[in-house]
This record gives C-alpha cells, structure tokens and sequence, in this order.
C-alpha cells in the first residue's frame, strides 16, 4: 500500500498515513485528524480491502504524534452501509485467520475495524449521515461520540443474514444502549431514524451537518491539554472493566502524573490571562 506525507505546523512532526483508494487521512494544523471512508458509490459497503485500508489508517494514527483527536465520516450519500453484500456468495479463503484468532490484541480482524477507534488515544468523532447499518453501526460505536444526521438511516443489521453482531458492537454498546432496548434493536434489526437514535443511546448530538458539528467538537478538544485528554479517555475506557476501589486509584494515578506538568501549568496560565493555550504534544 502507497503512503503519503501529512506535514503539519512547525510543532509537528511530520506524519506518514496509508493512503488508498478505500480510506483518506487529512491532518488540520491545530492536530484534527479527519479519516473519510472513499468509497461512496458503494455506500462505504465493507469489503476485504477496506477493512485493511481501516486498520492501518487507525494504526498510523495510533502512533503519529500531533493528533489530538480524531473525526471519522463518509464520503458520498452515506456513512456506511456495512458488510458489502456482493462478498456473500464469495468462495471462503483458506488462508484467512478464524474468528477466533485475536489477530489484533482483544480483538480479531473484523472487530478491530471498529474497536481500533475506542483503543485510540486520543477522542474519536463519528459524523453519520444517509445509512449507517451493520458493521457500519458497530464502527461508528467504536467512536467516542457520535454526532448524527436527523434523517439518517440506521440498524444493527445482523440478524437479517442470519447473523450476531460481531464486530465489537456487544463490547462497544455498554453504557450507551439499555439492555432491553439492545436486545429489541439486535432481534428484530428494526431500521431506525437518526432522530432516534439519540433516545435510544447510540447518538450523541442530532446535527443537520454532522460533519460540521463533529470537527467543532474535535477542534474544542484539541485546544485541551493532549495528555489530560489522552488520561480522560483511558480513565473513560477503564469504567465498566474495573472496581469503584479500582478506579478510584486509577483517578489518583492519572492525576498525579499530569498535576504540574508543564502543560498543566500552561492550561492554569492561559485561562487565567484568557488566551490559547500552547501545548506541548505527546511524543
């Protein structure tokens, strides 16, 4: 796979991601990283390679420095429609791991496409229009925060293949979906509206341009101090796997390490004087 050079500001380093003809990477000056799924006339259906060209564009942000988050959307009529179905009727690869093969970590190949986003450093921002179906769904709940079109159309799609979610959805879902709900949405993979979505759970903001509102909440958090962020969301990660005993001390560990840091200092000082901060990036 070809790569390109990102350049950044002058407090950047440069930064290397894969660029294809399924996934595109653009870096703002102020460390927004925008990733667009670029196959449109598919509705970003997810076939082989762009599962691929997923992994390795969340790969290449996991370990760029200079991102202080992430606003992942669409291009084209859709944000994705899910599994490409044309895939269905295709001959099973010999050589293709099982499903049971934790290829990534916790995770298998299919499930990385969307848990990649919640093991992101820094916050992700999923901007959702047209459909969202499927693994499209289980990748835009691998965000952060999810920032939807009124009109958009979603469903856990599985079940009408014959299919359980599996591409991190169950994991993904905690905290967001009440378990009743969950399970009507996943039995009966009923099409729901952006609009709803919010009520159910699986929706952050309701935007006419979601897009816009997405890179308005990455550009807030990227004027933030990068390794209080960066701290924020592992905390955030940890909640439902660990003890209230345990997270009290994962508090005061992430704490302790940031409290009169130099950027710590600078975020006292600039709101203090009421001007922009200017923050050092995490190596």
């Amino acid at each position: 796979m070809m790569l390109r050079k990102v350049k950044a500001n002058q407090k950047r380093t440069s930064m290397t991601f894969p660029t294809n003809e399924r996934v595109s990477i653009q870096l703002s000056d102020t460390g927004v990283a925008h990733v667009r799924l670029t196959r449109p006339e598919k509705m970003n259906a997810l076939d082989p390679q762009m599962f691929v060209a997923i992994i390795e564009a969340a790969a290449a942000l996991e370990i760029s420095k200079g991102v202080r988050a992430v606003v992942i959307s669409g291009d084209g009529p859709s944000f994705c429609a899910g599994l490409d179905t044309s895939t269905f009727g295709a001959e099973p690869d010999p050589d293709k791991p099982s499903l049971l093969e934790r290829t990534h970590g916790d995770s298998n190949t299919f499930q990385q496409v969307a848990t990649a986003w919640r093991k992101l450093p820094v916050p992700v921002i999923a901007a959702i229009h047209g459909v969202c179906f499927g693994g499209g769904m289980q990748i835009a709940s691998g965000a952060d925060i999810r920032v939807t079109a009124p009109d958009a159309r979603m469903a856990i799609m599985e079940l009408k293949w014959g299919l359980v979610p599996d591409m991190g959805g169950y994991q993904l879902w905690r905290g967001l979906v009440r378990d009743d709900v969950l399970r009507e949405l996943v039995y009966t993979n009923r099409p729901f509206s952006g609009e709803e979505s919010q009520v159910l759970g699986l929706s952050t903001y309701i935007s006419d341009d979601p897009l816009a509102k997405a890179i308005e909440i990455a550009e807030t958090i990227a004027d933030r101090n990068p390794y209080a962020i960066r701290a924020a969301k592992r905390l955030s990660n940890a909640m439902y796997d660990q003890t209230g005993e345990e997270m009290l001390m994962r508090e005061s560990v992430e704490q302790e390490a940031i409290m009169r840091t130099p950027n710590q200092i600078e975020a006292v000082m600039a709101g203090m004087t009421k001007r922009k901060a200017n923050f050092e990036d995490v190596a």
